[in-house]
């Protein structure tokens, strides 16, 4: 790594007068630095080679703003560099109100900035109090749910920024406020096919907001109706009986022939977790059985490759076809579970999540003999 002498060498050419490609080669070293673990370590014990990064995503010079950004890419990604990111280098003011502005061509990258920054409890708070103060969380909703608010920008990153953040309570009160209809808005990217990450990001939040059950019913009543939006992007092609496609929701019924499921196994999964938490009330439970969830789970689960996803739906299906628990159970979320039974519970998960990645790996390995070429064909 750089002398002192040579540090404090780079960092005065890390300043708006600098000459330009002076400027570039020194930017372009930080952003070299920034691509691997000891250079990370190193400019996370430099702030000030921080603050000067953040300082020239404001250039006259593109390629110099292109290489302040990704290097703050690369920052972020790695977990240890949060706290000076968001503390000394100060950089989400300037972020916030950048990603404002509908012409901003480098907002995309903002946006993967802040998802990474909110990734981990530690900085995610901290993230979400600057937000509330600089931009809040209306005009950030207002900015991803407005088709084409950035010309220049895709804001797909988005989705993730607002799954993250409602690991905490206070983003979650905010999505659920009923007064407000956020999540409403929110509801129809669960089939955004443009956009796997924004898709994803949107499954996420609606997951984080389940873990709150005292939202369930007003979620599953029609002032919400979440169900239609949970279950469509798990449906396929296969032909119900009439019964059973009259007793699920109008949007679920009679599907054509060429209804495609969500590609996205992990999106999938995240479907299935979602509705599971549905399931943790008598209500929840009542409803689900109401509405006909178990046919479409069923056919999931018939066409499902993913083992975890396949233990998903398993989980599932035994709660819509069980009995319910006895009284003073009902809400799953409440039940009181004895140490040596919650330890011997973790045990048994641990073991079956060690099961479905070895049949996980087996499939694909599978999956690329049966890809191969043979031989005598490739000659």
């Amino acid at each position: 790594m750089l002398s002192d002498s040579e540090a404090v060498e780079l960092l005065s050419f890390l300043t708006p007068d600098t000459r330009p490609d002076v400027k570039g080669h020194a930017t372009e070293y930080i952003l070299g630095l920034s691509a691997n673990r000891d250079g990370c370590r190193y400019l996370r014990s430099k702030p000030d080679f921080l603050v000067a990064l953040v300082a020239l995503t404001s250039d006259p010079s593109i390629a110099i703003v292109k290489d302040c950004y990704h290097a703050l890419i690369n920052l972020s990604a790695d977990e240890t560099m949060h706290q000076v990111l968001v503390g000394e280098s100060n950089v989400l003011p300037t972020l916030f109100k950048n990603l404002l502005d509908p012409d901003y061509m480098l907002s995309d990258r903002i946006c993967t900035i802040l998802s990474n920054l909110t990734r981990h409890e530690k900085t995610c708070p901290t993230v979400f109090k600057v937000l509330q103060e600089e931009l809040g969380m209306a005009q950030l909703v207002d900015i991803f749910c407005t088709e084409g608010y950035n010309k220049r920008a895709s804001l797909h990153y988005l989705g993730p920024l607002f799954s993250n953040l409602t690991q905490l309570p206070d983003a979650r009160n905010y999505i659920l406020d009923k007064d407000r209809c956020v999540v409403q808005r929110l509801l129809p990217y669960t089939q955004y096919e443009a956009s796997v990450v924004r898709r994803g990001g949107v499954v996420g939040t609606l997951r984080n907001c389940c873990f709150d059950y005292a939202h369930h019913e007003w979620l599953l009543s029609d002032a919400v109706d979440i169900l239609p939006f949970l279950l469509l992007p798990l449906a396929g092609p296969e032909e119900l009986t009439e019964e059973e496609n009259e007793g699920l929701p109008v949007d679920l019924q009679y599907l054509p022939e060429d209804k495609k499921r969500e590609d996205d196994p992990d999106i999938r999964k995240m479907l299935l977790d979602t509705l599971f938490m549905l399931t943790a009330t008598k209500s929840g439970r009542l409803t689900l059985k109401k509405k006909n969830v178990y046919p479409i789970v069923r056919e999931l689960h018939r066409w499902e490759k993913d083992a975890h996803v396949g233990a998903a739906c398993e989980k599932l299906i035994q709660v819509l076809i069980g009995d319910e628990p006895e009284p003073g159970m009902e809400n799953l979320m409440e039940v009181q579970i004895p140490e040596d039974v919650e330890d011997k519970l973790k045990e048994a998960h641990a073991k079956e999540q060690q099961e479905l990645e070895r049949e996980e790996e087996e499939r694909k390995s599978q999956e690329e003999e049966n890809n191969k070429v043979p031989e005598d064909m490739e000659r």
